[in-house]
């Protein structure tokens, strides 16, 4: 599936190009404006390439477009497991590290501040050495970190160790929908749905074998959290090739413009060198809106994954039946984190959507708050929809910029601010949770936040780009 979608916009392209002009009555006749104009055409295509080697270019490009689709997938498998890995052996780790119970709670607070903070360097970064070549070290730093911080032998170690991992995982999560938008501005929608499913497949993975795994290894923590790093390594090898790459794609791997497409003709000039000037993404109210949605909808994100087992468990549900149901929560999000993504590209604006997602998370902290155990698998699948807020927002960084300059600097901001936005959540119900005595308050500010997400959701959705906001004066 993945090689079909990734060479249809290129057999799409050869069959109009094999297809006579209709104009054309003496098949005989040559226009010499006509030869002028293909040959520039195929002069920007494939530099110095003859007709002769126009079939090879066409398989190279398919292929390179095939290798774009790989790294894509097994680099969003690996966004994830650093954090869900280590959830499910926390406990394992606190005591082998003779970690304090409230740097095991900042544990929490690390990634979101580690992918604000990094995440904000990636498009300069994109910029000087190609998308490609950054993803790439942003994998190998995560392989690097997931292998170190088992053996750093100390909590410092440890949390440097993280610190990195979790910096390959912050530019990656930047340029993910840059490098989709580079090399599938058609197919935005899909491309997105297939990277935010196989992220979602890696979060549960983790989350649902690290355990296992840690036992059929002997039954060490250590070794438990460092094989994850094979999963990272692999993940290295697609990005290898694309390395030199300092745009989307070299000219001779780049897939042909189809006709009549003069934004994406822009794009592949712009990826060729004319880079326009950065924008100035701040005076743009849609960038804006965007980025307190990503926060918003990270912060339900991360509450669900921290607390919502622990719900489940003081309202009388057996320990391994909550684990089970927030396992349901996260896998909600595979099947769905492909379709959205699809149907969002499909409407002109995405507020109908933000919608349906609230208000499944409106009527899941309901059922939360009136029969938490009495209804508990029916509120763990409303709010597994509720949380695919996630692969819609990056769906809308793609539509609402139209260059890859300017997804890449849309990206940036929404996902650094959003995660900014986010660390406090998780912090904050718990203080709440151990103030009160009980879930209701915490359950109160949970479904408090999804009316401001549903609205900004809406202002994030309306058909325009920050181009043209943040240009204006």
């Amino acid at each position: 599936m993945m090689c079909f979608m990734a060479s249809e916009e290129t057999r799409t392209t050869d069959t109009r190009t094999a297809m006579p002009s209709p104009g054309r009555r003496d098949p005989g006749h040559r226009d010499p404006g006509r030869r002028v104009t293909a040959a520039a055409s195929t002069a920007e295509t494939t530099p110095g390439a003859t007709s002769d080697a126009v079939p090879g270019a066409d398989r190279t490009r398919a292929w390179a477009a095939r290798l774009v689709v790989v790294g894509i997938v097994l680099s969003a498998l690996n966004l994830r497991p650093a954090i869900t890995s280590l959830g499910a052996l926390l406990e394992e780790v606190r005591d082998g590290l003779g970690m304090s119970g409230s740097v095991a709670g900042l544990l929490t607070s690390v990634p979101p501040l580690c992918f604000a903070v990094f995440g904000v360097t990636a498009p300069r970064l994109a910029r000087r050495f190609g998308p490609a070549a950054v993803v790439c070290a942003g994998m190998a730093a995560i392989t690097a970190g997931l292998l170190i911080r088992p053996y750093a032998g100390s909590t410092a170690g440890f949390l440097a160790a993280s610190a990195l991992a979790l910096m390959g995982i912050a530019v990656s999560n930047v340029l993910m929908p840059v490098i989709v938008k580079r090399w599938f501005p058609d197919r935005v929608g899909s491309m997105t749905g297939l990277y935010s499913m196989a992220l979602a497949m890696g979060t549960s993975l983790a989350a649902a074998v690290t355990v296992p795994l840690t036992d059929g290894l002997g039954g060490g923590w250590r070794p438990g959290l460092a094989v994850w790093a094979a999963l990272a390594a692999a993940a290295v090898l697609p990005w290898l090739p694309l390395v030199r790459d300092r745009g989307t794609a070299p000219a001779q791997l780049r897939p042909r413009p189809q006709p009549g497409r003069a934004a994406e003709a822009a794009g592949s000039a712009e990826s060729a060198g004319d880079q326009p000037a950065p924008l100035r993404i701040t005076r743009s109210r849609t960038a804006w809106a965007l980025a307190v949605f990503f926060g918003l909808q990270a912060t339900a994100a991360y509450i669900t994954m921290g607390w919502m087992a622990q719900i489940f468990r003081d309202a009388g549900v057996p320990a391994g039946t909550a684990g089970v149901l927030l396992a349901v929560t996260m896998v909600m999000g595979v099947p769905l984190a492909f379709v959205i993504p699809r149907v969002a590209t499909r409407l002109p604006q995405q507020g109908p959507i933000v919608l349906v997602l609230g208000v499944c998370g409106l009527a899941g902290y309901a059922g939360l708050y009136v029969a938490p155990a009495a209804g508990a698998w029916a509120w763990a699948v409303l709010l597994g929809i509720s949380n695919c807020a996630f692969p819609l927002a990056l769906t809308m960084v793609g539509m609402r910029a139209r260059s890859g300059a300017g997804v890449a600097q849309l990206s940036a901001f929404a996902q650094s601010t959003g995660y900014l936005i986010s660390i406090p959540g998780p912090l904050l119900v718990g203080v709440l949770y151990q103030q009160s005595g009980g879930w209701g308050l915490p359950i109160a500010l949970m479904a408090g936040l999804m009316v401001p997400q549903i609205l900004v959701g809406f202002l994030a959705g309306r058909n325009r780009t920050v181009e043209d906001e943040a240009t204006a004066r």
